[in-house]
């Protein structure tokens, strides 16, 4: 607006008078008239501030940094109505290519049916790095199975990926590429409310050899994925279409990045009535979460483009119609430790493993004995175990103490050494009861 005021007592160009602005001022105001003429110029440390309003022209993010010191950050107002971007024919509302050091946070996307996804990382010759976004309401984008709510298809490292809403995309979050050549290393995804996807509520695909880009990690690095909620209660892909609430593809077989893990932790999976919970494969450490399932499996380990690797489940709390944890393995695999400890499962078959030790296991129907209102409605629902009925020697933890928060239990308070399950205690559940909400 200040630009546009200037613009009428001066004979200066619009492009050198906005950039003469922004390098004088940190945060920069911006309205749905404006926005596109000033993004262009922000530099390290610059604040966009966006007005509520309806923004109508998309936001590219192209070719634009800061540094680690000083991100470019692109906003809504922290209070108050979010600024609405409205999707657009043939083109991807928030699209970022060749950008670095960026935080978006508090927007709203619309993808009014429209076949375009919400946030992409786009240019498979590019790349994105140290990229978060946040407070994010992602709507509208369930148009077909294809259309995605966050998505990357270029190289990305150091992402996070943090309290935002997706409701009934085609996909919710899908990180990589289908030809396994777009990896995505050392992210971090946390507190999403993910529902009611048409195919997965997140996916991140297999990866070939890690290219050598300057600044992407060399050493062996780790992907959390820590406190979402998950779930495929409606409208879910049937037949050949059904997809589980979350699948992890493996990492490289050799080379960098072989050694990566995901640290998938403090989230809850709730119902998929055409598919599993959770499927991986490559190295896994998944613990302290819960999966409620009433129509088939929680987890399931198997090959899928490689084969599993390292595998750790251990301290998840289960309830399923049909199996609780299988680890369905091929050739090479029994050359990883794949160990399966300390979970307290209900279902048909508890556990589909070789190696397993000090879990907790029982028919669906024995979950009233256990926990104290496993069947419950959503937010009445308490998974928390009874003290009469849970009484344990010590677990051996020697196997993932190596892992992140590995004895901070679901409701992030330290467990005791007796305990099973996503909880680490016994008694009144003193946390937050799983519904359909972000989690606190």
């Amino acid at each position: 607006m200040l630009c546009n005021f200037l613009r009428h007592i001066v004979f200066l160009p619009i492009i050198l008078l906005c950039s003469s602005i922004l390098q004088a001022a940190s945060i920069v105001t911006a309205g749905p008239d404006n926005y596109r003429e000033l993004l262009p110029w922000l530099k390290p440390g610059d604040t966009l501030l966006l007005q509520p309003g309806v923004y109508k022209k998309g936001l590219p993010v192209h070719r634009l940094h800061g540094n680690k010191d000083n991100p470019v950050i692109i906003m809504g107002p922290s209070n108050g109505s979010l600024p609405v971007f409205l999707a657009r024919p043939g083109n991807n509302t928030i699209s970022i290519i060749n950008a670095s050091y960026i935080v978006i946070r508090n927007l709203e996307l619309d993808g009014q049916g429209m076949a375009v996804d919400g946030v992409k990382c786009e240019g498979h010759a590019d790349w994105a790095h140290h990229i978060t976004l946040e407070n994010l309401v992602i709507k509208g984008h369930g148009n077909n199975q294809q259309t995605v709510g966050i998505s990357t298809k270029c190289p990305t490292w150091d992402w996070v990926i943090r309290n935002n809403t997706i409701l009934g995309a085609g996909t919710g979050i899908y990180l990589g590429n289908s030809d396994g050549n777009a990896p995505f290393v050392a992210g971090l995804i946390e507190h999403n409310l993910i529902v009611d996807t048409i195919g997965y509520n997140l996916q991140i695909k297999h990866q070939n050899a890690r290219p050598e880009i300057p600044g992407m990690p060399n050493e062996p690095s780790v992907t959390i994925i820590r406190h979402n909620v998950f779930s495929k209660e409606k409208g879910a892909a049937i037949g050949p279409f059904a997809r589980p609430n979350v699948l992890v593809g493996h990492w490289p077989v050799k080379g960098n990045g072989s050694k990566d893990t995901y640290e998938i932790y403090g989230n809850f999976f709730y119902q998929n009535p055409t598919e599993a919970l959770f499927q991986g494969e490559g190295n896994i450490a998944l613990y302290n979460n819960l999966f409620v399932n009433d129509h088939g499996d929680a987890i399931r380990i198997q090959p899928h483009n490689d084969i599993p690797r390292a595998i750790h489940i251990f301290y998840n709390t289960i309830i399923t119609l049909e199996t609780g944890i299988s680890i369905i393995s091929r050739q090479g695999s029994e050359n990883y430790v794949q160990h399966v400890s300390a979970n307290v499962i209900f279902a048909s078959k508890p556990i589909i493993a070789k190696s397993q030790e000090s879990n907790s296991i029982g028919k669906r129907e024995d979950a009233v004995d256990y926990l104290f209102k496993p069947f419950a409605p959503l937010g009445a629902m308490d998974l928390y175990p009874k003290v009469s009925n849970m009484k344990f020697q010590p677990v051996n933890t020697s196997n993932f103490r190596v892992f992140k928060d590995w004895d901070i239990d679901f409701n992030k308070r330290k467990r005791n050494d007796h305990s099973r399950g996503a909880y680490g205690d016994e008694g009144i559940n003193p946390g937050w009861l799983p519904q359909i909400e972000r989690k606190p």
